[in-house]
C-alpha cells in the first residue's frame, strides 16, 4: 500500500490521492511511467514526480525515518507490507505505582519474543530498538512509548509507529486490547485467559518477593500481548486498504473516523 500512497507529497491531500487511483495512477510506478496524463490540481505532476522518484530511492534503502516524516501518523499502517519484515510489536509491563518504572518490555517480530525486564536485560532494549523500523502497539501512542522514553532518554525511538488502538476505531473496533481480541476470535491460554494490567503489576510483586512461579506467568501474559498484536495488524491493514484503496472511500467520511 505505501507504493500506492500519495498524501505523503507535499500539496497532496486524500482527494487528490483518490482522484489519481481512479485515473489509473493506482501506484508510484504507473503514475512515473506517464506523469503528464494525470490531473494533479495544485500539487503539480512535476512536484509529483520528483518526489516519487525521492520516495522510491528511500525505500530501496530501506530509510524508514523518510516515511515517518511525511507520512500522516493515521496512514502509518499503510507501510505494514514494504517493512514488515524490519517491522516489532511492542508492549510494555509497569510496577504500578505513579512513576511508573517500566518492569518488562515485550517485543514480538512475527517469529520470536523478546523478553527485557528490569534487574536483568533491561538496558539492552535500546540496542534492540534500534534495528527495526516500525513499531506497532496498542495505545502506545498514550502509554508505552511516552513511558519507554522517559526510561531510555538517550535512545532515538525514530520508527514508525502504528497505533493500533485508533487504526483499529477506523474500522469499527473499539474498547481495549482484550474486548477486541475476542470480537475478531483471538483467544488466550488457560493460564493468561481473563488477566489484566493490574494481575502483571501483582505477578512483578510476586516476583520480587520471591515467588518463582510469578515471572514466567508474568512474561506469559506479555507474549500472549505482542503475539496478538499481529493478526489485529494483518486484520487492520487488510480492511483499510479493502476500504480506502480498493473501494475509493469518501475521504472527507472516512478520514474524519
Amino acid at each position: 500500500m505505501l507504493t500506492s500512497t500519495f498524501v505523503h507529497i507535499p500539496g497532496v491531500s486524500w482527494k487528490t490521492e483518490i482522484s489519481l487511483w481512479e485515473q489509473g495512477a493506482e501506484n508510484w510506478y504507473a503514475f512515473l511511467a506517464n506523469p503528464e496524463r494525470f490531473r494533479t490540481g495544485s500539487a503539480g505532476a512535476k512536484r509529483i514526480q520528483q518526489a516519487l522518484n525521492e520516495s522510491l530511492q528511500h525505500l530501496e534503502k530501506g530509510e524508514h525515518q523518510y516515511f515517518r516524516k511525511r507520512l500522516p501518523a493515521r496512514e502509518a499502517w499503510r507501510v505494514f507490507p514494504e517493512f514488515r519484515d524490519s517491522l516489532i510489536y511492542l508492549d510494555i509491563e509497569t510496577c504500578g505505582t505513579p512513576k511508573n518504572e517500566v518492569t518488562v518490555v515485550g517485543a514480538w517480530d512475527g517469529q520470536h519474543y523478546f523478553a527485557f525486564v528490569q534487574g536483568e536485560n533491561l538496558a539492552d532494549f535500546p540496542d534492540f530498538l534500534s534495528h527495526y523500523s516500525v513499531l506497532v502497539t496498542f495505545f502506545g501512542s498514550g502509554f508505552d512509548l511516552p513511558v519507554l522514553k522517559r526510561t531510555f532518554p538517550h535512545a532515538p525511538f525514530d520508527q514508525i509507529h502504528i497505533d493500533l488502538c485508533p487504526t483499529l476505531r477506523r474500522i469499527g473496533l473499539r474498547g481495549g486490547l482484550k474486548s477486541i481480541e475476542k470480537t475478531v476470535g483471538i483467544e488466550r491460554s488457560p493460564a493468561t485467559v481473563g488477566m489484566t494490567g493490574y494481575d502483571a503489576v501483582l505477578l512483578w510483586r510476586k516476583h520480587r518477593a520471591g515467588r518463582s512461579d510469578a515471572l514466567p506467568l508474568l512474561l506469559e501474559y506479555n507474549r500472549e500481548d505482542v503475539r496478538n498484536l499481529e493478526p489485529l495488524m494483518e486484520h487492520a491493514y487488510s480492511t483499510l486498504r479493502r476500504l480506502v484503496y480498493e473501494e475509493l472511500a469518501d475521504p472527507e467520511r472516512f478520514q474524519s473516523r
